[in-house]
């Protein structure tokens, strides 16, 4: 089972891609950001991530998806462009392989690995003991990374 985890946004996605069954642990294929450019128009922006996120769907045929739901406060002024970047990678899930991704919050896979609260670099650290790796990027990965794992590992929030 393949499965692509995914940290939404518009100016940097991150994404990881693991690979595992039930009988064994998963194991982590490929990670990485996707960045826009701020000095284009969200319509170009939104096209890149549809280009973007089609190419890893046709590399890696992920057969399930992980999306963090964005949570916002009333001051975030990006909250829009997250949320068309989020239409997008919505869209281009099911277009490409009919998936209807599970939604995380972001304190339930945070708790999941960690505590609620952590940080990048504490679940990075974690992150670094599932997979035996001697390092990670502090980015926007790491979080693709801990979503995907604990989609794979059963947590779901029923978000609709």
């Amino acid at each position: 089972m393949i499965w692509l985890g995914i940290d939404p946004g518009l100016a940097i996605i991150g994404w990881a891609v693991l690979e595992g069954d039930d009988m064994i642990s998963p194991r982590l294929i490929d990670y990485g950001i996707t960045e826009t450019d701020k000095k284009y128009s969200t319509g170009h922006r939104l096209r890149e991530i549809e280009e973007d996120f089609t190419e890893l769907f046709k590399e890696f045929k992920p057969q399930r998806v992980a999306i963090e739901m964005p949570f916002f406060s009333r001051q975030i002024k990006a909250a829009g462009g997250v949320l068309q970047a989020l239409g997008v990678i919505h869209l281009i899930c099911y277009r490409e392989a009919e998936i209807d991704p599970i939604f995380l919050h972001q304190s339930s896979w945070k708790a999941h690995l960690v505590h609620g609260k952590a940080t990048k670099e504490e679940v990075a650290q974690a992150l670094q003991g599932i997979f035996e790796l001697d390092a990670l990027p502090i980015d926007d990965s790491v979080d693709a990374i801990a979503i995907a794992y604990a989609a794979y590992c059963g947590l779901q929030n029923q978000i609709k």
